[in-house]
C-alpha cells in the first residue's frame, strides 16, 4: 500500500521514532508499503529551516528520505487544482497542499495531526 507521511510524521521519524503511534510506526515498518514523501514537505522543511524553526537540514533531510527508503511524491497542477474545493479545515498552506495531494493519489496520510481526519475522504493512519 502506498502510504503519504505528513512533515511531522517525518521528523518524528527522525527525531523521536518512540513519539510515532504503534500503528504508525508498524506501517512505516512493514515493508509491503511504498513510504511517500511530498515534495511540499521537502519545501516545508527547507523554508521553516531557514526562518530557525526547524533544525532539520538538508543534508539531514536527505538522509531520512535515504534511510526510511521514502519515494518523492512530485507535486503537480492536478494536486494544485484540488485546493479549489478543499475545505477549510486547515490554515497552514503546507498541509492544505499535502491534503490536496493524498485525496487526489487516493492514498492515506500518516499524521499524527487530528484536522487530516476532518476531510472526507481521506484516510489518516495514526
Amino acid at each position: 500500500m502506498r502510504l503519504l507521511l505528513d512533515t511531522v510524521a517525518l521528523i518524528l521519524a527522525v527525531e523521536s521514532p518512540e513519539s510515532l503511534s504503534k500503528r504508525a510506526r508498524a506501517a512505516l515498518e512493514n515493508p509491503a508499503n511504498i513510504l511517500e514523501l511530498s515534495a511540499i514537505s521537502i519545501s516545508e522543511i527547507a523554508i521553516k529551516n531557514s526562518r530557525g524553526k526547524l533544525r532539520l537540514s538538508e543534508n539531514l533531510t536527505r538522509q531520512a528520505v535515504e534511510a526510511l527508503d521514502l519515494r518523492i511524491l512530485p507535486y503537480t497542477a492536478e494536486h494544485a487544482l484540488g485546493l479549489f474545493t478543499l475545505p477549510p479545515h486547515h490554515s497552514d498552506p503546507f498541509d492544505r497542499q499535502i491534503v490536496a495531494q493524498a485525496l487526489a493519489e487516493n492514498i492515506p496520510v500518516v499524521t499524527c495531526d487530528h484536522a487530516f481526519e476532518l476531510y472526507r475522504g481521506l484516510k489518516v493512519i495514526w
